[in-house]
Parts: C-alpha cells; sequence; structure tokens
C-alpha cells in the first residue's frame, strides 16, 4: 500500500511561499490591538476563550484597511482560512471565511505555512491516535483513514500509540481553555496539511493536484456503509449518570474544602473585610516559609505542587539530593519554549536539544535517544513534538515516581514541621477603621516581576554544569 502524504513542491512551492509572506504582514497588522480587529473574550459552554473575533467584524476591517470590495474582501478572507491563518471555533471543515455569527481567532505564528515543517506521517499518526483516544473511536468521516495509517506503520505502531497516550495523559493536566484553543490550533493546521476526501488542498500547486475539485463526488456503497456504521454508534453511545458526576463533585468539594475562601475562612483574616494584608504576605510567591495549608495542598496532586512557585523551589531541593535535577530543569525549559514568543521557538528548541537530549549533552537526562532521535533525525532544529513527547515523558515520569517519594521524603517532612501556623485575627470596630486609614498600597507587580526575574537567572546561573578543569586551573592560581 503506498500513501502520497508527503509531497515535493520544488519550484513551484518558492512563488507560493513569497506570496505568503505579503500575506503575513496583513495578518500582523490584522492582530494590532489598537488598529486591528477587535477581539473579546468568548464564553463556550463553562469554558471562556480568549481572543475572539466574529467573521463579519473579519470582513469589515479587510473592506476598510485595503479599500477593496465586499467580493473581494471575502475571497482574501477564504484564503486565510484555506492557509490556517484563521480558524473557526465550532466547525473546524468550514474552509470559507463565513461573513456571520461564526467565531474565529488566529492561528499561532508556529502552525504557518512559511514556517515549512514538513507534514510527516508519524506526527499525523499521533495526532489521530490521541483524538481516537480521547473520542474512544468516535473519529470523524475524513479521518477515517487512521486505519490504513495503522497497516502502513504497524512496525511503529507501539511507538505512535505510546506518545499518543503521553500526551494525552498531559493535556488532561492542562486547564480546559488552553485544551481547547491547542486542540483548534492542530486541527486548523492538518485541514491545511491533510485536507478531507474529495476536498481541494491549499498546498496543492498546478498540475500536482492529486484531486479535480472540479469533480463531481460519486457516494459509492463503502461510503454509505461507513457513514451508517458512524451514526449508529454515535447514536448509541452512553452518556455519564448524572449520579457517577455528582459522586466526582461531591470528592472535589470535600477534598477542596479547606482551601476554598468562599467555604472556609482565610487565615489569619480575609484581607478585602479587614484590610490587613498579612494573608496575602504569608502566601506571596516568594515566601520563605509557607503556611500549613498551602504545604497541605501540595499532597492533592502533582500539578498542585509544581503549580505553586513555593512548592517547586522544594521539590527541586529534593531533586538535587536525589541527583535528578535535569529533569524538572527540562520540563521548565520546554514550557518556557511553549508559551513563550513564536519567534523564539526554533532558538529555545535547539537550545533544549544541545543541553538535555543530544548524547554527551551537559544536563542529559535519561530518554533513549534512539526512539527519540528517529524524529529529529533530518530537521534543522527538533520538532515540537518530540520536545512535547519528552516532556511528556518527564512529567508523567515524575508524577508517578518521583512525587510519592518527596512525599516520604526528610524534605517535606521538614517543611511540614516549619510550616506556619498564623492565629485568626480578631479585631474591634476601631482597629478596622484604623487598618483602613492606615492601608499598605501593596507591591508593584512591576517590581515583583523585576524580582522574580532575578530569582530566574540566579538560579539559571546555579544549575549550570561545572567545569572541573577550570576549577583546577584556579585552585593551583591560588596556591601559587
Amino acid at each position: 500500500m503506498t500513501i502520497r502524504t508527503l509531497r515535493d513542491y520544488g519550484q513551484h512551492y518558492r512563488p507560493r511561499m513569497a506570496c505568503l509572506k505579503h500575506v503575513e504582514v496583513f495578518v500582523v497588522e490584522m492582530q494590532d490591538p489598537k488598529s486591528g480587529v477587535k477581539g473579546a473574550d468568548q464564553k463556550l459552554n463553562v469554558t471562556i476563550i480568549p481572543h475572539v473575533i466574529n467573521g463579519q467584524d473579519i470582513l469589515a476591517w479587510i473592506v476598510t484597511k485595503m479599500k477593496v470590495t465586499t467580493e473581494e474582501a471575502q475571497a482574501f478572507g477564504t484564503m486565510l482560512v484555506a492557509y490556517g491563518y484563521i480558524y473557526p471555533l465550532q466547525n473546524h471543515r468550514k474552509l470559507v471565511l463565513v461573513p456571520d455569527s461564526t467565531l474565529y481567532r488566529f492561528q499561532t505564528p508556529y502552525f504557518w505555512p512559511v514556517q515549512k515543517w514538513p507534514a510527516e506521517d508519524i506526527d499525523y499518526a499521533v495526532y489521530l491516535a490521541r483524538r481516537n483516544i480521547r473520542k474512544k473511536g468516535m473519529l470523524e468521516p475524513y479521518e477515517q483513514h487512521y486505519d490504513n495509517l495503522h497497516k502502513w506503520m504497524n512496525p511503529k505502531w507501539d511507538f505512535i500509540v505510546m506518545q499518543a497516550t503521553e500526551q494525552y495523559k498531559a493535556n488532561k493536566e492542562r486547564k480546559k481553555p488552553d485544551r481547547v484553543v491547542l486542540d483548534c490550533q492542530e486541527r486548523a493546521y492538518w485541514i491545511v496539511h491533510r485536507p478531507p476526501r474529495r476536498t481541494h488542498s491549499a498546498m496543492d500547486y498546478g498540475l500536482d493536484r492529486l484531486i479535480d475539485p472540479n469533480a463531481e463526488e460519486v457516494l459509492t456503497f463503502d461510503v454509505v456503509r461507513r457513514t451508517n456504521i458512524f451514526l449508529t454508534q454515535a447514536l448509541m453511545r452512553s452518556a455519564v449518570k448524572s449520579s457517577v458526576s455528582l459522586t466526582a463533585f461531591v470528592k472535589f468539594v470535600t477534598t477542596h474544602h479547606n482551601h476554598d475562601p468562599f467555604l472556609t475562612t482565610p487565615v489569619p483574616s480575609n484581607p478585602w473585610i479587614t484590610d490587613s494584608d498579612e494573608f496575602w504576605q504569608l502566601n506571596s510567591r516568594s515566601v520563605d516559609i509557607p503556611t500549613k495549608l498551602s504545604v497541605e495542598r501540595w499532597v492533592l496532586s502533582f500539578w498542585e505542587l509544581i503549580s505553586d512557585p513555593r512548592g517547586r523551589v522544594d521539590f527541586k531541593l529534593f531533586l538535587k539530593k536525589e541527583h535528578s535535577a535535569e529533569n524538572m530543569a527540562f520540563y521548565e525549559a520546554a514550557e518556557e519554549m511553549r508559551w513563550g514568543a513564536a519567534s523564539a521557538i526554533p532558538e529555545k528548541s535547539q537550545f533544549i536539544f544541545n543541553t538535555f537530549l543530544k548524547p554527551g549533552a551537559p544536563r542529559w537526562i535519561n530518554i533513549d535517544g534512539r526512539t527519540m532521535g528517529l524524529t529529529v533525525k533530518g530537521l534543522v532544529v527538533p520538532h515540537r513534538y518530540v520536545l512535547d513527547a519528552a516532556q511528556t515523558h518527564i512529567f508523567l515520569l515524575m508524577k508517578k515516581d518521583t512525587f510519592y517519594r518527596y512525599l516520604k521524603s526528610p524534605v517535606h517532612k521538614d517543611m511540614q514541621k516549619r510550616a506556619l501556623v498564623p492565629a485568626p485575627h480578631v479585631f474591634t470596630d476601631a482597629q478596622l477603621e484604623a487598618n483602613v486609614r492606615n492601608r499598605n498600597p501593596g507591591i508593584s507587580p512591576i517590581l515583583q516581576w523585576q524580582q522574580e526575574e532575578e530569582e530566574k537567572a540566579a538560579a539559571a546561573v546555579a544549575a549550570r554544569p561545572i567545569d572541573v578543569k577550570a576549577m583546577v586551573a584556579t585552585n593551583k592560581l591560588d596556591r601559587k
């Protein structure tokens, strides 16, 4: 079986890239906070999606800024959707700009076509395998060639399923808005590079097109049979019982009851009522000794531990004593690359690869280079999916093994003993009035950010590998 997926565009690909670079100028201008298309937060069920724009607003901006007719603006907007510069939130199969209440978002520059990331079959198989796990086999009709990929990549399928499972587990730890946005971005990317059957691909050019967009679609017996199977499975899909959902909700509320300020009075007092900022000082990001309530929250889950900056510092201290501090350093470097500026991704990914993954790296982590090297080989910079898979592996390793050893370690037990137990405040009316008059302005966010950056720089300097030869040379000079 031969699947023609990776196409060599040759000389026909160059003028297309030059044209898209001019298109990017308009896309960047559309995202300008002052003169661009105005976006707003959109509530999607119980999730708030940031920076959402309306199709009608996009069309109006193109007409006003580019000074073109409505038909020309509609064609330009459709081209932006076809090449994946903007994507709809609800219906991901719309490849045209709909000037109505349809909601869109701007695609991350990392997924733009000019980045020239090769859309490899292994990456697409990992993506479909992860969606297959999340949807429990209920893939879209145009994704049914997942079975063909399974047959074609049968020798590598165990590795593909392993990466898909680890990425799926890591995505469950993220916040729901981040999961929704990342899922929409990836689906929009693969719609461009792996379009549905009988759909004209935006990346095809001239005589290299694999299909004829003017040909009429013929419904075969196999297509009708697959459609019937899909609809039957959709009707038979069982929903979660309300008793199970309520039990999980009650368990969550019971576990987090003492940590919810709406259910339990904050100790020592509520700063919004008493005008005493002692509660904020005890729970600040850079506090030396945390409160007992914060330490108890670290035990709930590994995500709670690393989400708290003070808990992450205590966990790093334990890792240094375990001689495995490189794992957390690699996880933080990958997080900084993922949520940092898109223009710095190639440089940061190369730095992470040379520091942690490359054989003989100064801070090498225990990951099998044979499986990771299969995807890295032949690329200018390490692929994002390689770093995602390595980061997911390290995260699950720390979650399943290191986290529970940390809870039993002397480091955590010593922190439990030294944790503060503040006494509750009891203010009279006169003291409350005095607190209002003597209210502190609080810490400036800019100063706090500068302090955190200085702490990060000091930690990076302290975590650098030690040059033994330089130390020996310095000692010889001191003796002389």
